[in-house]
């Protein structure tokens, strides 16, 4: 089954792929020299008959892979590649990581099980030194299935269209070895105030933590597992000054490589308004909903370069925090916000089973206090959801970019809303929490989370930071650069670019800048770019045109500040 009504656009970077874009060390907050790539070209095999050759890591529904269709709901997906190690490259250890497999993986090497997966958004390892030959062979074998609606899915839909996108299925993130000592770092938790670090090691109990200030090198012992690290004269981090501290951590034979940013997230009330404070000062999220999706690659961009090229644009644009949408990245991106200043509101992964009906048409008309015993969710549904949240938080902790967690979208698999956010707020104490973004939101949270796209936004008194976490939405097709030339999918349409320019920026100054005096914390404009039917996007979904003027964005960031408004 193809996307028969999508055009196939391409990205300059997906035109000329060489399979090398992803062979690099893809895990920045915790990087060795031991590095061995296993993405490239594998087999693919869906039945005794149907055989491609694949290129990992694009998702076999991408044109960027070679194969370019979508498989039925349930198929099995069996990837296997041949590989044999360097000279020299083992150690003790040999650890076999892939960055993401959507949703069921097993995973064998050289036919011996080696263990499962369950999930398709968060990274997983193996130790796999005892099944290793000299010659040796990988074999992945992949079920992904909507049916139930138990796993986390997103946007991900059986029948493409509108809001709902193609699916994805089997590895969609990089494949790849290290070798390490017999004792070594498992891995990193990371805390920060303002002026200092505190460090958790896995794996190891002593050691030594190199940190490179602007000083100079300073040196801190590890203890018990612990390193706590004190910095004279910090820098803190912000967008607009995202000062990374740099480290090497030594602990017996290992040696791995990370950095850690100081900043605090907090609320106060400053002159009767709840405020979310970055540093202890208020600071207004000038945020843009982002999907995550490219139209070549589907949740893998041609090259990670995109990853940086989005941030960048956004920020010229004046923007400095991307609401990541139903979706976790690979930490590459993470990590381009890290070092280039840019805010990441992380979305959980919803699953659930959405009703239009009940989640989207009778909150818009103004029915927002439907009961959760309305949204009934089986058992599996939370295990798996609660199981994927706390493998979210986990992977993302240490990342100073990421601030701000929703936890449901628009009633999408909600389920015992006081109990999540206790949970989440156990797993993580240093982050702003959105239970409920949308509405259906009578239940603790950090933030007044509020969506609205048909009619003005009206601001009220809140006892909470209040949180325009969807808006806008404004639909303009850029002919040549659309991947559905029939269907158009946007919450206002505009036929000429001076139009749609004209009218966001009437909606910024008309509606979120008023508003900002009167208590509103940050604002998420639907959206980056388009996806699919949905043109409303500031890019296009090939990345090659913007929308909207730099200059005229700029001039209206200026006025989105709360000093501003004061």
């Amino acid at each position: 089954m193809k996307r028969a009504d999508i055009i196939h656009l391409k990205t300059k970077e997906g035109e000329n792929i060489t399979g090398e874009e992803y062979n690099f060390y893809p895990r920045p907050q915790l990087a060795r020299d031991s590095f061995f790539s296993l993405n490239g070209k594998w087999n693919l095999y869906v039945s005794d008959t149907e055989k491609y050759e694949i290129l990992v890591p694009y998702p076999p529904e991408s044109i960027l892979s070679g194969v370019g269709k979508v498989f039925d709901d349930g198929t099995k997906l069996i990837y296997t590649k041949k590989f044999t190690l360097p000279e020299g490259f083992l150690r003790d250890r040999v650890i076999l990581n892939l960055g993401a497999v959507d949703q069921i993986a097993t995973v064998y090497i050289n036919g011996n099980l080696v263990g499962e997966h369950v999930g398709g958004y968060n990274a997983f390892c193996f130790d796999i030194t005892e099944y290793l030959d000299s010659e040796n062979e990988i074999k992945v074998e992949v079920t992904d299935t909507l049916n139930g609606y138990v796993l986390p899915y997103g946007k991900q839909t059986l029948k493409r269209g509108g809001m709902w996108y193609t699916r994805v299925s089997g590895i969609w993130q990089s494949v790849w070895l290290e070798s390490v000592p017999s004792e070594y770092i498992k891995s990193l938790k990371i805390d920060v105030g303002l002026d200092f670090a505190k460090i958790k090691f896995e794996g190891v109990i002593d050691g030594t933590v190199t940190v490179l200030t602007p000083e100079g090198e300073i040196k801190f012992p590890i203890e018990n597992g612990v390193c706590d690290i004190k910095i004279d004269n910090p820098k803190n981090w912000t967008p607009t000054e995202p000062y990374l501290y740099y480290f090497k951590a030594q602990a017996g034979n290992d040696l791995i490589k990370s950095y850690f940013a100081l900043r605090t997230l907090e609320i106060k009330t400053i002159d009767t308004c709840p405020r979310l404070c970055l540093n202890g000062k208020p600071f207004f999220f000038h945020a843009l909903l982002d999907q995550g999706y490219f139209s070549d690659g589907i949740y893998t961009p041609a090259s990670p370069s995109l990853y940086k090229g989005d941030i960048v644009k956004m920020k010229e644009l004046g923007f400095n925090t991307l609401r990541k949408h139903i979706k976790v990245e690979p930490e590459w991106f993470y990590y381009d916000c890290d070092r280039l200043g840019m805010v990441v509101f992380q979305d959980m992964v919803n699953n659930g089973k959405y009703s239009f009906f009940r989640d989207t048409a009778l909150p818009t008309i103004g029915f927002k206090n439907i009961s959760e015993r309305f949204m009934k969710r089986t058992k599996e549904q939370k295990i798996a959801f609660e199981r994927a949240m706390a493998e979210t938080v986990n992977q993302l902790y240490n990342h100073p970019c990421v601030c701000y967690y929703t936890i449901f979208n628009e009633g999408w698999g909600q389920f015992e809303s006081e109990r999540m956010y206790k949970a989440l707020r156990e797993l993580d104490s240093s982050r702003f929490i959105d239970t409920n973004s949308g509405w259906f939101g009578k239940h603790t949270s950090d933030v007044c989370s509020l969506h609205v796209y048909f009619k003005k936004f009206k601001i009220k008194k809140s006892n909470l930071p209040i949180v325009l976490s969807e808006f806008g939405g404004y639909s303009y097709k850029v002919e040549g650069h659309v991947a559905n030339t029939k269907n158009t999918y946007g919450y206002k349409k505009f036929s000429e670019q001076s139009e749609f320019e004209n009218a966001l920026i009437a909606l910024y100054e008309n509606e979120i800048i008023p508003s900002i005096k009167k208590g509103l914390c940050a604002s998420v404009y639907t959206q980056l770019s388009d996806v699919e039917d949905e043109t409303n996007g500031l890019l296009t979904y090939d990345r090659e045109i913007l929308k909207v003027s730099k200059e005229k964005m700029l001039d209206l960031a200026s006025k989105l500040t709360i000093e501003e408004q004061q």
